[in-house]
């Protein structure tokens, strides 16, 4: 299945954050900021340096609610601007849509199905562990595979949950307004390095493991999370098509049930778990652990195809 672009931009007088498609460009060493319009992708930095304005500095500052007047007033002004910067889609450096998260939250065995298939039992409360910022990623990047210390590399195609305002204690009635955004993700697994202690750490926070993007499309623009295809394929075949609607907890029940054991800040991502389709799920015989060269690509969705390539 080939998925539909994520949503566009709407006009200037009635934006919201929520109501954006952001993306991070990858730039001299660090991040700066693109908004998915109509024209193509709005690169800020250089558009504000073009047109004089104030913009804000890198998608955390619009999640945060820093500076959204200002990016309000630099997409007015490109609107129609000769001076403005926009890139062709299929040439943004893209980084990880967010780029500096406080927490990494990610869940597991949340898919029906894929526990069916693990032979694990319907968890009776969310299953968390987490990642690390050195674990992102973003599309079109390359994971370095730790080959010497790992070998049975395996893929997770997932919906990522962007938290947008401080959440503490929350009810799952009123957390998904905490929500930012969403995108697509990749719970990258070394499955050796997992399972040789009890803890899943190591085989979860290696360099790159947690692709994201490429875009970060507010929560305005997906009518229900609950309801959305989700894919993966391994060069060019499809190794997992699944719905969020098999999920065991929902994307509300996550934010709120997270929130009950630890405050959630602005720009945290979660992850919400894989659906059936692993190479960990086969039969042990059946088993072809990915290698240098193998291409995946994660769609979530209206969210937009994540790529990523194998080192």
């Amino acid at each position: 299945m080939t998925p539909k672009a994520p949503g566009k931009a709407a006009p200037a007088s009635r934006q919201t954050a929520r109501g954006l498609t952001l993306c991070t460009i990858r730039r001299r060493g660090g991040f700066t900021l693109g908004v998915r319009t109509p024209r193509g992708v709005l690169d800020v930095e250089r558009s504000a340096r073009a047109l004089r304005l104030r913009a804000p500095r890198d998608v955390h500052e619009i999640i945060e609610g820093k500076d959204l007047p200002a990016l309000r007033r630099l997409l007015a002004a490109a609107d129609g601007s000769k001076r403005a910067v926009f890139l062709r889609e299929d040439r943004v450096p893209f980084g990880p849509c967010v780029t500096r998260p406080e927490k990494i939250v990610m869940m597991g065995f949340n898919y029906r199905r894929h526990c069916l298939e693990a032979k694990a039992p319907i968890p009776a409360q969310p299953v968390f562990f987490n990642k690390f910022n050195n674990a992102l990623l973003g599309h079109g990047g390359t994971i370095p595979l730790p080959v010497k210390v790992a070998s049975q590399f395996d893929y997770e195609a997932e919906l990522v949950v962007v938290v947008g305002r401080t959440a503490r204690d929350v009810s799952p009635a009123d957390a998904l307004s905490h929500v930012f955004g969403y995108c697509s993700g990749n719970d990258f697994s070394a499955r050796d390095l997992q399972f040789k202690t009890s803890q899943f750490m190591l085989g979860k926070c290696c360099d790159g493991f947690a692709p994201i993007g490429p875009w970060l499309v507010g929560a305005e623009l997906v009518a229900d999370p609950q309801n959305l295809a989700i894919e993966c394929r391994v060069n060019g075949e499809l190794r997992q098509s699944s719905s969020t609607s098999d999920m065991i907890f929902s994307c509300a029940d996550l934010v709120s049930y997270a929130s009950r054991h630890m405050t959630l800040k602005p720009g945290d991502v979660i992850f919400t778990g894989t659906p059936e389709g692993v190479i960990l799920g086969r039969p042990e015989p059946e088993r072809v652990w990915l290698k240098p060269g193998d291409r995946i690509s994660t769609a979530v969705g209206s969210l937009g195809e994540l790529r990523f390539t194998l080192a």
